[in-house]
């Protein structure tokens, strides 16, 4: 037995007593306790974790990984004794080829001398010529003043770069801090598109300095050109503003990445089938899909695991909910959300039918609570279940009227609470969409902790004896 389980066991006994003198909990404590004690003893979702990152490995869409991905996580469910269905979702292929970039000019240059620069593609680019392209490096720090700049753009390699504030990141709000520094990502590529840029460069989205490249989804205009993009490294912007400041910097960049045709593949789907309301559903999911640089060990495989793990801690204690809870794989959350479509397109005509949908995308992370899409009405409902959590520190219940995960977002959007739980984000960027999205980077407990954070909410959702109000569609996601 862990240390740690001694005081569990006090714990649960005294949130059990606590629970007992509400005379008509909604769900019963106990249940809740043992399902929660019972996560926090299992090594399940680890292990499965530790097949998909190490056997597998990186899982961009459309490649043999994800392939290997879906068939690997279906047959564990299949194994479970989960009712399995694999949805069909075309997702594109976008397969990374040769990177690389050097400064063969920028200003006190010794003779013979270059510099190499670090970067990765984004996910989309175009690509430049076999032998790569060389131009003139223009620096701008904002879309105001790529606009403004606009004459000098032209036929040059524009690098883009806008850092990533960390401190938001340590103050609890990462997620606006990704959101601000992904922007250029997101939009920058296309915008110098427009202005006749020959390639775009953006600073990574991460607030460490581990000279990691981080990629990342771009979006370009369907009728609109489509350059060459990449993020170079937080250290190798910082030295090309540097020069950039002294005099003209030129580079040579090769990036040669395909758009291959859109290929075939599948969301993972596993029901753990309700004793009395089956066609009334809980979705709890993550994404299997990652990107190509590290293993995807923190995005998403946690997120899957762990839904994993739940569904397990189900069976190892004979219990099965009102509902059906149903484990959702997505596939393509990274560079396209063709999952997330594809289910919502198969139930928008039952919408009513799915209950409430938890996503866990966030990391692997210490598990401080419960981030929830839901009505002011249905918080107090749900601080019974938060008592359930507090016993190892994961009692808090940040209520957002936006969704708050992006493949659960189209069911939000239609009226459904959506759930996801609230990691400790603080170091999540420093990693997320590099070559260092491995295993070492999860802890052990801390991917426990999320199976019992979603295995009692999802017990808590299917098994209440009413649903929770509806989001009102007309104002969700505002």
């Amino acid at each position: 037995m862990r240390p740690f389980a001694s005081l569990l066991l006090i714990a649960s006994l005294t949130t059990t007593a606590a629970f007992a003198a509400d005379a008509t909990p909604e769900v019963d404590p106990a249940t809740l306790a043992k399902l929660r004690d019972a996560a926090l003893q299992s090594d399940y979702a680890y292990e499965r974790l530790s097949d998909l990152t190490d056997t597998i490995g990186p899982r961009l869409s459309g490649s043999k990984q994800a392939a290997a991905a879906v068939t690997q996580v279906a047959d564990a469910m299949r194994a479970l004794g989960a009712t399995v269905t694999l949805q069909p979702v075309k997702v594109p292929h976008w397969v990374r080829g040769e990177e690389r970039a050097e400064l063969v000019g920028y200003p006190g240059q010794p003779a013979g001398l270059t510099q190499r620069i670090d970067l990765t593609a984004l996910g989309g680019s175009g690509a430049t010529p076999a032998k790569g392209l060389t131009r003139e490096v223009v620096v701008v720090r904002s879309f105001a003043e790529l606009e403004a700049k606009a004459a000098a753009v032209k036929d040059r390699i524009v690098l883009l770069s806008v850092p990533f504030d960390q401190n938001l990141a340590e103050n609890g709000h990462s997620g606006v801090a990704y959101g601000q520094g992904g922007e250029p990502r997101f939009r920058g590529p296309a915008a110098a598109a427009k202005l006749g840029a020959a390639a775009m460069l953006v600073r990574s989205v991460g607030g460490a300095r581990f000279r990691l490249p981080h990629t990342g989804a771009t979006r370009f205009d369907d009728k609109g050109p489509k350059i060459p993009a990449a993020a170079v490294t937080v250290e190798d912007a910082l030295l090309i503003e540097r020069l950039s400041a002294k005099g003209p910097v030129t580079m040579t960049l090769t990036v040669t990445p395909q758009t291959l045709p859109d290929a075939d593949s599948y969301n993972v789907i596993a029901d753990w089938p309700g004793r009395d309301k089956p066609d009334e559903v809980v979705v709890l999911s993550g994404h299997l899909d990652s990107w190509d640089l590290g293993t995807g060990a923190i995005d998403d495989g946690a997120g899957v695991a762990s839904a994993m793990g739940a569904l397990s801690v189900l069976k190892s204690q004979g219990l099965r909910a009102r509902r059906t809870i149903r484990l959702v794989a997505y596939m393509n959350e990274e560079n396209g959300s063709r999952g997330a479509r594809a289910y919502f397109d198969a139930n928008k005509g039952s919408i009513e039918k799915q209950i409430a949908a938890i996503e866990s995308d966030a990391g692997a992370g210490l598990p401080l609570g419960l981030h929830a899409n839901v009505t002011l009405g249905s918080i107090k409902r749900l601080e019974a279940l938060t008592d359930a959590l507090r016993p190892f520190g994961a009692s808090v219940l940040k209520r957002s009227d936006r969704p708050v995960g992006a493949d659960i977002a189209p069911l939000s959007l239609a009226g459904v609470p959506g759930f996801e739980p609230l990691l400790d984000t603080r170091h999540y960027f420093d990693y997320h969409h590099t070559a260092a999205d491995t295993l070492d980077k999860v802890e052990p407990d801390h991917l426990r902790r999320q199976v019992a954070v979603m295995t009692t909410l999802a017990w808590w959702l299917a098994e209440a004896p009413e649903p929770l109000e509806r989001l009102p569609v007309e104002k969700a996601g505002e």
